[in-house]
């Protein structure tokens, strides 16, 4: 994933999460509202966690509409504002400085928002960063009130076994030998059921979660929506038709440009 805030970042080019994000809000909102009005709920503080919140505008969308509905419940209820602690957790490689920068500005603009800049006792937002995969333990246990997740669990932990038949496929396609589909579907069972064994175990009894996973419309494992069939093309023509070069810097300080033709091409040939 790019971090940063150049055109070719993750920041710049994730409208498709945050369509996923903004359709699924008001699941989001019902949730986090019956949770605090649970009897199980402690009434001064709400823990929750963001698994995959990567690094952009849609990162702090979430714990925005979050806070609010929060916020909104708690004036019904004529009640204080529960402390809000939240847990934005990605993987090591995410742009955490990118999103820790925004934060201070995240905050004082949630109050202004909320009618609150100066109020007492003050709102009070803590968020923090988890880097780690979310197929493994993060929290300790029973510390999390809510957990969300959102176009994330998709991703699988690693490179499923047996996809040496995928010729010339970067996925599953309609040419995809039915191992391949197998493969695919016994590891995303043992991601997934990884994923809900370590969250039992640090959700609170009582505890909801939100997951918004993408799935295809009918029973093809291959859409015509997917993109995966135009980017294998692409990959493929590139790695007949492109050359890659190496700068190799001299002795004498003079770049050398040397060619290192059909590198791509030589890599997908060792896997027919």
């Amino acid at each position: 994933m790019n971090g940063g805030l150049e055109d070719t970042s993750y920041a710049m080019n994730s409208l498709l999460q945050r369509k996923g994000i903004s359709r699924t809000l008001p699941i989001t909102k019902e949730t986090v509202v019956k949770l605090m009005r649970s009897s199980s709920f402690p009434k001064g503080r709400l823990v929750m966690a963001d698994l995959g919140c990567a690094s952009g505008p849609n990162t702090l969308l979430l714990v925005s509409e979050v806070i609010k509905a929060v916020h909104k419940l708690s004036r019904e209820l004529g009640q204080e504002c529960p402390e809000l602690q939240v847990f934005l957790n990605d993987l090591p490689g995410n742009d955490f400085n990118n999103v820790f920068t925004s934060i201070q500005g995240f905050k004082e603009n949630m109050k202004k928002e909320m009618g609150e800049p100066n109020s007492e006792p003050p709102l009070m937002i803590s968020i923090v960063g988890v880097p780690g995969s979310f197929y493994d333990r993060l929290f300790l246990t029973d510390s999390l009130h809510f957990i969300h997740s959102s176009y994330s669990l998709h991703w699988r932990s690693r490179v499923p076994q047996g996809l040496e038949e995928n010729k010339g496929n970067i996925y599953l396609t309609s040419s995809s030998p039915p191992g391949v589909l197998e493969a695919y579907c016994k590891q995303f069972q043992t991601d997934f059921s990884s994923f809900l064994k370590f969250r039992s175990q640090e959700l609170v009894t009582g505890g909801r979660m939100v997951l918004t996973i993408p799935a295809r419309r009918g029973e093809q494992h291959s859409e015509k929506e997917c993109c995966y069939l135009l980017m294998s093309m692409a990959l493929n023509q590139m790695a007949t038709e492109v050359h890659i070069y190496i700068y190799i810097l001299k002795e004498n300080n003079q770049i050398k440009s040397v060619s290192y033709c059909h590198l791509l091409y030589r890599s997908l040939q060792c896997r027919d």
